[in-house]
């Protein structure tokens, strides 16, 4: 890699993302990039072909949640960009650092429609958080040293990159940047004074952990803070490996069909940590959880993007720092100080055990908690977790207690399809940790054609597919809503265990909760690519309810609502 001699636009791109420590890109190839193409013929850079460009962008987010640097995905131009969309979606509303590179057409036949051609800063303008067309050949240092500067720095999210393909193929003579450094804003030694004299005055605190920019060794700081200052500490929605659930500190997470019990001491308290996180709808409890933009106790909100603090609740007192600055220099500050005491705590942690304790038991069907109880149980603490959305994931969410940093890829912005392919992106960039994905009937369809990508490379994924005919989250919704009035979320589906055989997988169906665990460990020892296909009760449909309770109560609803 070198600026004397002269190269092409797609070898220099290639010799950026190798300076910047890019081990993987994700892709679905295109004739708009091939230049870019052949130049990671010749690169130690790993390549991962997908099926579908929502899979491969998906893959590449998880991999940016993992690692904490922009995931890299390539796509063509047109539909190759809008099938990428859901990721950068995802990517934007889970602030997580990620680089997508969009083939565009040459750069003569620009606006006149030509085959396939979008304006990339128009359609992803408002998910991303910079869109970019690279011109010049020799700009390309410069602006993709810019783009993993942007996608890292402050609250990290998704940069669009489009790449003219006569540019790619066009030489320049240029200098390479050098690898990017992010910046990381710091508490003030006034911002701490004054947090430990709001800690030191409070008689029942709340710390809520959430957002980005996370490592283990922040998490290991947080962990032995907490215990010095006597914190309950509580994670957001679809963050609960920011602190460990086994810990006594532990209260649980705030989430959809969080405990009431949590709910309700988050709301009597009078200091409010807000830390790394947003508070956005679904932790909030629909922003009921605080006043805006008067919170109506006192709040500290530490987030290392400026723009959020005050964006939505007014603290007493906002520190622009990263989580991990802020937890070093707060322990630092607080060394000398004796270990502080709250009697409260046993009692809090006591409530999430209990919370986190299966009690209602299907009468017919596998059990989804007691398979997420036994997959906690038999697979090591370093397992990635994976999943989508749907009503499935409220058992993994409130039953597997995640204990360790880096082991939970899950969206936060509610995408279906999110599982497979994030276990896939998790599964190629390391075989160092074994890799779950849960997903539902519906959620699993809407990307599980890369389970052919986690084939191709033998990655041993295990996915569980949890089978109730039906858009669940909707359905309950439904009968909630309009009670006895089905319509668009019934299901028919196929055969998820000859689905994975027919691709060269492992594959097994799962009628009752008995057979669950034999067929998991057959399902480990092939050593293949494995779906678990397990026959829910239709009756199952949430963690506390039945499909019939929740249609009675919207008929009463209904009745109420006639009555009056």
């Amino acid at each position: 890699m070198s600026g004397n001699k002269f190269r092409t636009g797609g070898q220099i791109l290639i010799d950026q993302l190798a300076i910047h420590g890019v081990s993987d890109v994700f892709c679905v190839p295109g004739e708009s990039y091939l230049a870019a193409l052949d130049a990671l013929h010749v690169s130690e850079i790993k390549v991962t072909i997908c099926r579908q460009e929502g899979g491969a962008g998906m893959m590449a987010e998880a991999v940016g949640k993992l690692t904490g640097r922009p995931g890299i995905c390539f796509v063509t131009r047109g539909p190759g960009a809008t099938n990428a969309s859901p990721a950068i979606h995802i990517a934007s509303q889970d602030s997580t650092p990620m680089i997508l590179f969009v083939g565009q057409v040459a750069r003569d036949m620009r606006e006149r429609e030509a085959f396939q051609e979008l304006d990339y800063r128009a359609v992803f303008g408002y998910m991303a958080k910079w869109v970019t067309e690279i011109d010049d050949p020799a700009r390309i240092p410069e602006l993709i040293a810019r783009a993993f500067s942007v996608a890292t720095s402050g609250r990290p999210g998704p940069v669009v990159v489009a790449l003219p393909e006569d540019m790619l193929r066009e030489p320049a003579q240029v200098e390479d940047a050098r690898p990017f450094v992010t910046s990381a804003p710091a508490p003030t030694t006034s911002d701490l004074e004054a947090v430990m004299a709001e800690i030191d005055k409070a008689e029942n605190p709340f710390l809520l952990l959430g957002g980005t920019r996370w490592s283990h060794q922040d998490v290991s700081q947080m962990i032995a803070l907490a215990e010095h200052l006597a914190l309950p500490v509580a994670v957001s929605f679809r963050r609960q490996m920011l602190f460990p659930a086994d810990h006594p500190n532990f209260i649980g997470d705030l989430s959809v069909g969080a405990n009431p019990r949590l709910v309700d001491h988050a709301r009597s308290a009078d200091l409010f940590i807000l830390l790394g996180g947003r508070l956005s709808e679904l932790p909030s409890q629909s922003y009921e959880l605080l006043g805006i933009p008067n919170p109506g106790t006192k709040l500290i909100h530490v987030h290392p993007g400026a723009e959020e603090i005050g964006r939505v609740y007014q603290p007493e007192i906002g520190i622009n720092a990263t989580p991990g600055a802020f937890v070093s220099a707060l322990a630092e500050l607080t060394a000398s100080r004796s270990p502080r005491q709250n009697a409260a705590l046993p009692a809090l942690h006591q409530t999430y055990l209990e919370w986190s304790t299966p009690r209602k038991k299907p009468a017919s069907g596998v059990d989804m908690a007691e398979i997420v109880k036994h997959v906690a149980a038999t697979m090591p603490p370093e397992t990635i977790i994976a999943n989508g959305a749907g009503n499935y994931a409220t058992w993994v969410h409130r039953f597997y207690p995640f204990t360790r940093f880096g082991t939970q890829l899950a969206p936060t912005s509610g995408s279906m399809g999110y599982g497979t392919p994030a276990a896939v992106g998790a599964a190629r960039l390391s075989s160092a940790q074994p890799v779950v994905a849960f997903a539902g009937d519906g959620c699993f369809l809407m990307n599980g054609q890369e389970f052919a990508t986690a084939v191709q490379y033998e990655l041993p994924i295990i996915v569980i597919v949890a089978d109730n005919s039906m858009y669940g989250t909707i359905r309950m919704h439904q009968e909630r809503e309009y009670p006895e009035r089905v319509v668009g979320t019934t299901l028919k589906n196929p055969d998820f265990a000859a689905y994975a055989r027919a691709f060269g997988g492992h594959g097994e169906r799962v009628e009752t909760t008995g057979d669950f665990a034999a067929a998991f460990e057959r399902a480990r020892a092939s050593g293949k690519p494995s779906i678990l296909h397990c026959i829910i009760d239709p009756e199952a449909l949430t963690v506390d309810r039945t499909l019939s309770d929740i249609r009675q109560f919207g008929k009463n609803k209904k009745a109420n609502a006639d009555a009056v």
